[in-house]
């Protein structure tokens, strides 16, 4: 009978060592997903655009200019309410690495185009801004400077010197892009890019943060459709290239728009319309940034 007892006993031992060592090894795969992949632990893409996050991010719904912190730790888009007790309004929603999972919750409600500064220090959100505080969290919001408090801005952009790439959206629908340097520790009344990144519809600039390319969109008689998404190389004197068209990939007759890179470098983002015309599901799609080596190699 003792030598059941011990059988037994050994037995059931085995089967709790095991049962320990199995949920350590789920445990670590678990970290390894998002350690793995910063991306909210996503698979990453090649040179074909894929929705962004399935689920998680891109749903059938409306989710708008997406980007990550500097520390790719906190992802930002705008998003249409999901539930149907929700009201109508859009709103700033942040999808954080906590404990190695990703947290999906709502910031605020919409009061700006979402665009961190490339030293993480600032949320700039159009003609607003908010500022990171000692404890990671965001200050209150607050009005730029004028006149930037006071144009109707879509969306405004940054580069490490401090340069603002902002558009100018008017009432008949049309729009242009101007930026404003840092001159003597203030910014510089906004100046208009050049014709030919300007043609009246030109909207939502994105600023590399060394200032070496600037992306945009724009409908023109080039483009395959509604709005496409433009780059332009700033040349070694100083000026900007002709815009050149991402290509079918990336472009298609609906409408793409807000484009922007990752901190690293690495991925294009951007938003595309797979809905009506009513835009009731805009997506977010992700790419590699080697589709902008190649344009710009070609030029």
């Amino acid at each position: 009978m003792r030598n059941y007892v011990i059988i037994f006993s050994v037995l059931v031992f085995s089967l709790l060592l095991n049962a320990c060592n199995t949920q350590k090894t789920n445990s670590k795969e678990k970290r390894s997903s998002t350690q793995d992949s910063p991306y909210l632990g996503q698979k990453t893409p090649g040179l074909i655009p894929e929705p962004f996050a399935p689920g998680l991010v891109t749903t059938d719904g409306w989710e708008n200019c997406g980007g990550f912190s500097p520390d790719l730790k906190e992802f930002y888009f705008l998003r249409q309410a999901e539930e149907k007790d929700e009201d109508d309004k859009m709103k700033l929603v942040v999808v954080q690495n906590n404990n190695n999972q990703w947290q999906k919750s709502v910031v605020s409600p919409r009061l700006g185009t979402p665009f961190i500064s490339p030293d993480g220090k600032t949320m700039y959100l159009s003609r607003k801004y908010r500022e990171r505080t000692h404890n990671g969290s965001w200050s209150e919001i607050r009005k730029l400077e004028p006149p930037f408090d006071s144009l109707p801005t879509m969306r405004l952009t940054v580069s490490s010197k401090g340069t603002y790439f902002f558009d100018e959206f008017k009432r008949d629908l049309t729009g242009d892009i101007r930026y404003s340097r840092i001159i003597n520790g203030k910014h510089e009344e906004p100046k208009l890019l050049n014709k030919k990144i300007n043609t009246g519809k030109s909207f939502h600039p994105f600023i590399a943060p060394d200032e070496s390319y600037l992306i945009f969109d724009s409908t023109r008689e080039d483009g395959y459709g509604d709005s496409d998404i433009y780059i332009s190389f700033r040349k070694q004197n100083g000026s900007w290239g002709d815009p050149i068209n991402l290509g079918d990939k990336i472009n298609t007759n609906a409408w793409e728009a807000c484009a922007s890179v990752t901190p690293d470098g690495k991925y294009l983002f951007f938003n595309r319309n797979m809905g009506s015309k009513d835009y009731e599901n805009v997506d977010i799609f992700w790419v590699s940034t080697q589709v902008l080596e190649k344009l710009r190699s070609k030029q």
